[in-house]
């Protein structure tokens, strides 16, 4: 049976090793966002591994607003979060829902943007995503459920590349909480590379 560390801080620190170990890569890569980089981050690993996810889900839960009525993020990489902080949540006897929001609009039925149970209009939405870069992926899920009529403030990443997402954010008007930057990221992969050799 897996035990997770009881404290944040150690929770904390169990979930930067596996990131480092799991999600990090050097090299030379082509990201989404079209740039080039030699640090690729590739969150899932991470959180579709069910130690991830408990770790994800307790660390994420802690920043997202007491008043959200739910959490929300684009897909694919916001599916296993939203899954955990609700999961969490209602461990922690607090009333918290997920949504995902789809790259485009649903091709038959209703035509939805939105899964999951909509809160009322007007309810405060904290939106989650794996590794922010430029932002956009996160910019994009908050534009759908601002337009769905919802109010958001706060996204909340794994990791922040530190390539202008956050100044993204902060010109939307959008408070960014970030568990890691790379940078913290790269040098404990860089330490367990060196440990290994």
């Amino acid at each position: 049976m897996v035990s997770l560390p009881s404290s944040p801080s150690q929770q904390r620190s169990a979930l930067l090793a596996l990131l480092a170990e799991r999600a990090y890569r050097l090299g030379d890569f082509t990201l989404a966002s079209g740039r080039r980089s030699p640090h690729y981050v590739n969150c899932k690993p991470v959180s579709l591994s069910g130690t991830g996810l408990a770790l994800l889900g307790r660390l994420m839960l802690e920043q997202v607003e007491g008043e959200a009525a739910a959490v929300a993020g684009l897909t694919l990489g916001a599916d296993p979060l939203v899954s955990a902080v609700a999961l969490q949540a209602a461990l922690a006897g607090r009333d918290l829902d997920a949504l995902i929001v789809r790259k485009e609009a649903k091709g038959h039925g209703t035509g939805a943007w939105l899964e999951g149970p909509l809160p009322p209009a007007g309810s405060r939405i904290t939106v989650l995503e794996d590794v922010v870069t430029t932002g956009g992926s996160a910019l994009k899920a908050v534009a759908q459920l601002q337009e769905a009529g919802y109010a958001v403030e706060r996204v909340v990443a794994i990791v922040d590349r530190q390539e202008g997402g956050a100044e993204a954010m902060e010109e939307a008007g959008l408070d960014l909480r970030s568990l890691f930057l790379l940078e913290e990221v790269a040098a404990t992969a860089a330490g367990l590379d060196g440990a290994a050799g």
